[in-house]
């Protein structure tokens, strides 16, 4: 047990979900990877998490979700905590991808809600219980209803952090505040909950929430870190300014379905090549052009990168 609280101590904070760098071949972009985990390491981020969402894990097979895991496991080498994303829609699947983050020294694993075949909550439940008895690594639970079509109630995950003493905290990419709020109600204030949607991450760490695993840590690592820093070091306006400061790039970064906006955004700042794999792809023309406007209010952009 002591190793479940020793977990809930140090895994807060901004988890950065770190994108998947494609070649044009659409092979995997390895050496971009390494340098993306060590520049978010460099920047203050907490912890990284990969082949989450945002690692587009529905595009890779499940040799390279292990690949990029490992990949990950290395470049990392113990300087912040691992989360690796290791759910699907497969239960199978999920566990084996679990106990293989166990095996790389996992810190915890990040397990989706499976998606696409939309389970009942009792299904839920013996699902997520399963996963959870296959491991002794702590397991983060990730609701986000919005890609599932399913929405792992406060009374389900309360009863799985009961009987599962592994299952420590849940990422609520769920834009429902009353929902995340009774999960604390429910699971109890020391089960960390994390913020998966931009604009909740300060009001969540305002109800007692452990951090964030938001997208935009792949462009400003520093300033999404410093949102957690200034709030954990009681500077409330520090935290409020940051919130409102990145508002309007959360905001377009979100306007087709990520990592599409992410990824062209990255493409913008010379950091990777703008690759994703179908049936995912790049946004249209007119939104790159919007992406690159806001984007060049944050950052200094390279004058020789093309939008397209």
């Amino acid at each position: 047990m002591s190793r479940y609280v020793e977990a809930k101590k140090k895994l807060r904070g901004s988890i950065a979900p770190v994108i998947t760098p494609f070649n044009d071949d659409y092979s995997i972009d390895f050496p971009s990877f390494e340098k993306l985990i060590n520049w978010h390491i460099e920047k203050g981020t907490h912890a990284i998490s990969v082949t989450g969402t945002t690692g587009e894990p529905s595009s890779l097979t499940v040799e390279e979700r292990i690949q990029v895991m490992q990949a990950a496991s290395k470049a990392i080498n113990g300087r912040v905590p691992f989360v690796p994303g290791t759910g699907s829609t497969n239960h199978e699947e999920t566990l084996y991808l679990t106990k293989k983050a166990e095996e790389m020294g996992a810190d915890a694993a990040l397990v989706i809600v499976p998606y696409y075949n939309k389970p009942s909550q009792h299904a839920l439940y013996k699902h997520f219980k399963a996963v959870a008895d296959s491991v002794s690594i702590p397991i983060i639970v990730y609701n986000i209803p919005g890609r599932t079509a399913t929405n792992l109630q406060p009374e389900t995950l309360a009863k799985l952090s009961q009987d599962c003493p592994n299952i420590i905290g849940v990422k609520e990419s769920n834009k429902d505040f009353e929902h995340v709020n009774r999960v604390l109600l429910h699971c109890g204030r020391d089960f960390l909950l994390y913020s998966g949607i931009e604009l909740l991450c300060y009001p969540m760490l305002a109800i007692g929430g452990a951090g964030h695993i938001s997208a935009t840590a792949n462009i400003l690592p520093d300033k999404v870190a410093e949102i957690y820093d200034a709030w954990n070091e009681g500077d409330v306006k520090r935290a409020q300014d940051l919130h409102f400061d990145l508002m309007e790039l959360n905001d377009v970064l979100f306007k087709d379905t990520n990592p599409a906006p992410l990824k062209a955004a990255m493409g913008m700042m010379g950091s990777i090549k703008p690759v994703l794999r179908l049936p995912m792809d790049l946004p249209t023309q007119a939104l790159q052009d919007e992406i690159r406007h806001v984007l060049s209010k944050y950052v200094t952009l390279p004058d020789h990168i093309s939008t397209n």
